[in-house]
């Protein structure tokens, strides 16, 4: 285990990688080495399972590396942290399914060394039976390697704040905020258990190793609590800073709040101050610590807040400040696809050609609008050919009464214009009977899967028209990784791939616009933007012509926004311009008032969007640059 730098703000050994595939690969090979050192001392290893979104990448390298190197879970014992009370096993919620389907039924581990707590043990039953799983556990010899996620509420297992360093497996009563964040895989807060049976953090300290991983911006809060903060029992992952042999495992947008991150300065870090980046990220954040405009910084600020060093290399302050300041005065553009007769040498976007064909990629058939809304009418206004590929269908998040209603529709229309022989009234009582006795998280029937994407697809061809996109330039590619009935999919496969490559060729694009947000808790936003890129890489290595003239621009979506020093790319939105981005998204009916997935902030997703364009727009204005009523933010992917 590195030792702790000890000029940095972490209390815990902490490694950052690029991205969660490369962390979950190095997690994997450990994982490896530690059975096969096990194996050579003649004694099994122990390993503690997490379950959840975090740890599938990990599981399927696991199971990569048993069916292709060999590796053997032949003397592998295992003890998941938790489970929902009650749960049935085969409930498509349940962690039994969940292991099963993701590691052991792809792994030669006998299923008498896999422990799982049980969601059916009867109530009076339950306290005995976690007293029997700790003993279990220290039959097998105790955990070698403990895996963990982390809530957003800093729970580890499902030991919600409040829990104590010495508490033992038991059954607990679930947070607000985490019944909240899985009310998605239940299709509802209403279906999500109340209780659940966990390990404690006791039981978790007691580990030989612990690894904890954490993904996405949506988890850089809680880990800067975790990583720097004091040992707290309202942030239960802070009690790891007790443990002798941890280590936290990020990829880059989890890591983001972290001292070494956000102001490494702070820490000691070296920093080239000659790269623009570092001074746009050093400039800003003192700007915004001060609530002072850029232009108003002198040198006595920046040398009493680290940045000593900065102002040595870059000289006065009132140079570098104007420096900074016409770096972000020329990410603001009007004209977001080049404006042309004009000298585009300090523009965020080229002139030529002008106009382009523009292809903007849109996870869910509303995410164009709510995140770039006033950017796609502002192309469409200057006279570009704007192109929408939806790459999912967005099926599930379409609630039960909208689908009858549809079906409802098309059987009274059937009835009154008289079009088929066979009345759509079959139909629709075909779907109102399976949605009225359908159970909390059942899968749709074909049928009913199909109505709710066309419901989405409807909605979606309407935005586009109010936008003044024709028909022809909207398409809806459905890709195959997404369409499994379920909250949790498939991974990206071959398929998806080829559809976007297939898109891509066919309309031959100048400029690309893609969701680049990791925060979308279903993990749809990052699997579609990992198509997108495949899809890039392989064309590029195939010296494809139309690549060499396309700029790829990246968006975020409603949970997260750019950071400041990052934005490449700022669209103003005039007032007028924000009421027209308001209409288009008004234009997914079945996703007003209450969408079926909010995740975490309940707000619509409109709402969201306004309150995240005005928030960018007014720290621009902190920071001395021009007042608008939003922006629109996007960094720009090189190939």
């Amino acid at each position: 285990m590195t030792a702790l730098d000890p000029h940095l703000a972490e209390r815990l050994p902490t490694t950052i990688y690029a991205d969660s595939e490369q962390a979950s690969v190095a997690v994997a090979r450990q994982i490896a080495q530690l059975i096969a050192q096990r194996a050579a001392e003649q004694r099994p290893c122990v390993l503690g399972l997490a379950t959840g979104s975090t740890p599938t990448r990990l599981y399927e390298e696991l199971v990569r590396l048993h069916r292709e190197e060999g590796v053997s879970f032949r003397h592998v014992v295992t003890f998941n942290l938790d489970e929902y009370f009650p749960m049935p096993p085969d409930s498509l919620q349940s962690y039994v399914r969940f292991m099963h389907e993701y590691l052991f039924d792809h792994l030669d581990i006998p299923a008498g060394q896999i422990h799982i707590p049980d969601g059916t043990v009867p109530q009076e039953q339950v306290a005995e039976f976690c007293r029997r799983y700790e003993e279990q556990i220290r039959e097998a010899g105790g955990i070698d390697l403990q895996i963990l996620g982390i809530g957003r509420t800093g729970h580890i297992g499902f030991n919600e704040p409040g829990s104590g360093a010495n508490s033992r497996t038991r059954l607990i009563t679930l947070d607000h905020i985490t019944r909240t964040d899985a009310a998605s895989d239940f299709y509802g807060e209403e279906n999500v258990p109340r209780r659940a049976i966990t390990m404690g953090v006791g039981t978790i300290l007691e580990a030989r190793q612990v690894a904890l991983l954490a993904w996405g911006e949506g988890k850089a809060a809680v880990v800067k609590r975790m990583v720097e903060g004091e040992m707290t029992d309202s942030v239960p992952a802070t009690y790891l800073q007790k443990h002798p042999n941890v280590q936290v495992v990020l990829d880059e947008a989890a890591g983001a709040e972290l001292t070494r991150t956000k102001s490494p300065w702070l820490v000691g870090t070296t920093l080239d101050w000659q790269d623009d980046a570092n001074r746009r990220k050093a400039v800003t954040w003192l700007a915004r610590k001060l609530q002072k405009p850029i232009l108003k910084l002198t040198d006595q600020e920046y040398n009493e807040h680290g940045l000593s060093g900065l102002l040595a290399e870059s000289g006065l302050a009132y140079e570098l400040n104007i420096k900074v300041f016409n770096q972000l005065q020329r990410t603001i553009t009007g004209w977001p696809g080049g404006k042309p007769n004009a000298d585009d040498t300090n523009r965020p976007e080229r002139v030529t050609p002008f106009p382009k064909r523009i292809l903007i990629f849109s996870p869910h058939p509303d995410d164009d609008v709510i995140s770039m809304g006033g950017t796609l009418l502002r192309l469409v206004d200057q006279g570009h050919e704007v192109h929408v590929a939806y790459q999912t269908s967005g099926n599930i998040a379409v609630f039960d009464d909208e689908a009858i209603r549809f079906a409802e529709f098309v059987a009274e229309y059937d009835e009154t214009f008289r079009l088929d022989e066979q009345p759509a009234e079959t139909l629709y009582r075909r779907v109102t009977d399976f949605l009225q006795n359908k159970a909390p998280g059942q899968v749709d029937s074909e049928e009913v899967q199909q109505i709710k994407g066309l419901i989405r697809r409807g909605e979606a061809k309407s935005a586009c028209r109010y936008a003044g996109i024709p028909d022809e330039n909207v398409h809806f590619m459905d890709l195959p990784f997404y369409e499994t009935g379920r909250v949790r999919k498939k991974p990206i496969g071959e398929e998806d791939i080829r559809l976007t490559i297939e898109l891509l060729n066919r309309v031959a694009p100048q400029q690309i616009y893609a969701a680049g947000d990791l925060s979308d808790p279903h993990g749809t936003h990052r699997v579609c933007l990992q198509a997108v890129f495949e899809a890039i890489r392989r064309l590029k290595a195939q010296d494809t012509a139309w690549l060499s003239d396309c700029w790829l621009w990246l968006y975020r979506g409603a949970w997260q926004e750019w950071d400041i020093d990052q934005i490449e790319m700022a669209v103003p939105l005039s007032p007028q311009e924000l009421v027209r981005k308001r209409r288009a998204i008004f234009k997914h009916q079945s996703q007003k008032d209450r969408p079926l997935f909010p995740g975490a902030d309940q707000r619509e997703f409109w709402q969201r969007a306004e309150d995240r364009n005005r928030t960018t727009a007014q720290l621009y204005d902190l920071l001395g640059l021009p007042e608008y009523e939003a922006i629109e933010a996007f960094v720009r992917w090189h190939f």
